[in-house]
């Protein structure tokens, strides 16, 4: 027997139960895995709340993202053996798999290597912050030395990890937070500029910061009304990009037209899986993040770990929007 995490209703995080589960046993195309660490992210407690892209299947498991040593292989499994150390990568949905538990079954396309040199708390950070922040900066926005990225939310792991992408690519990494609270905590994880809303408008302080010329991109998982300012902060030609729904109010997000046709400006939506359901171009995202971590550029931050009988505590302090990084919860050794 094992533990893992479901949930029978949607709501907070008090909805989160930890339960005792037989010995899962791998079909074909899947492997177990005895979880060591797990990383949270937003879109598991918009799952849990029944706010996400997709609707949970009742009751539910839940975790996109964690690192552990392969127990089982099902039939066909080829190229992985029993006692390797592997991240899982979020390719799937959480209606059929999800790693908040002590023994997981996650597909073999899920799998990669754990980068050398790595705790388990930062292995588990590493591939949904990087693949999310290199997907849009470098993929999509094809952001060039001496461009400059505008980084909302810029203190979840995504953010830090939009941070370093962009001071690796050697752009000027600019990040946006609500209150001055976090300000030199960004500024020592990599920030070159940080623009505080409660005393600033974003549109003029980078203008000020780009000497007039404006921001190649804005990276953005709030959405709602507050998009069209974001859009005042693009050079001509820049492209603001939506990943996500912090505000609740995507449906409220207008497209700027006037500036937008003004600037020749572009809006897009995205999602990590654009990147990650794609063989090749996930194959050139690993191969970017890969070498990141060796030379150093790439460095995951970890805020917080947990102990798996706190998993309540780790999403009510994940949705506080205290962390600088990413929250993780330890299981095994």
């Amino acid at each position: 027997m094992s533990r893992l995490v479901r949930f029978h209703e949607f709501g907070g995080p008090e909805v989160l139960r930890l339960e005792e589960q037989a010995t899962p046993q791998p079909d074909a195309g899947e492997v177990r895995l005895r979880i060591q660490a797990i990383g949270l992210n937003r879109a598991e407690a918009a799952f849990r709340s029944g706010h996400y892209i997709e609707q949970a299947r009742l009751p539910s498991r839940l975790g996109y993202e964690a690192v552990g040593v392969i127990e089982a292989l099902g039939a066909g499994v080829e190229g992985w053996e029993v006692g390797r150390s592997v991240c899982v990568v979020p390719v799937f949905s959480m209606n059929d798999y999800g790693v908040y538990a002590e023994q997981a079954i996650v597909p073999v396309s899920s799998l990669a290597l754990r980068p050398p040199g790595l705790g388990n708390g930062e292995a588990a950070s590493v591939w949904m912050a990087y693949f999310t922040a290199y997907g849009a900066l470098i993929d999509i926005a094809q952001l060039q030395a001496g461009d400059a990225a505008v980084i909302t939310a810029a203190s979840s792991s995504v953010g830090v990890a939009a941070i370093q992408i962009a001071r690796r690519a050697g752009a000027v990494a600019i990040a946006v937070t609500r209150t001055a609270a976090k300000r030199d905590a960004l500024l020592a994880a990599g920030a070159q500029h940080v623009v505080v809303t409660d005393e600033e408008d974003v549109a003029a302080a980078v203008a000020r910061i780009t000497a007039g010329k404006g921001a190649r991109v804005v990276f953005d998982p709030i959405a709602g009304p507050g998009a069209a300012a974001l859009a005042l902060a693009l050079a001509p030609q820049g492209i603001l990009i939506l990943y996500g729904n912090l505000s609740g109010k995507a449906g409220e997000t207008p497209f700027p037209f006037g500036v937008a046709a003004g600037r020749g400006l572009s809006m897009r939506g995205y999602l990590v899986f654009e990147i990650l359901r794609d063989p090749a171009r996930r194959a050139k995202a690993e191969a970017y993040i890969r070498a990141g971590l060796a030379d150093g550029a790439l460095q995951p931050r970890v805020d917080r770990v947990f102990g798996f009988d706190q998993i309540v505590a780790a999403h009510r302090y994940l949705e506080a929007n205290q962390q600088l990084g990413k929250v993780v919860v330890s299981v095994s050794e």
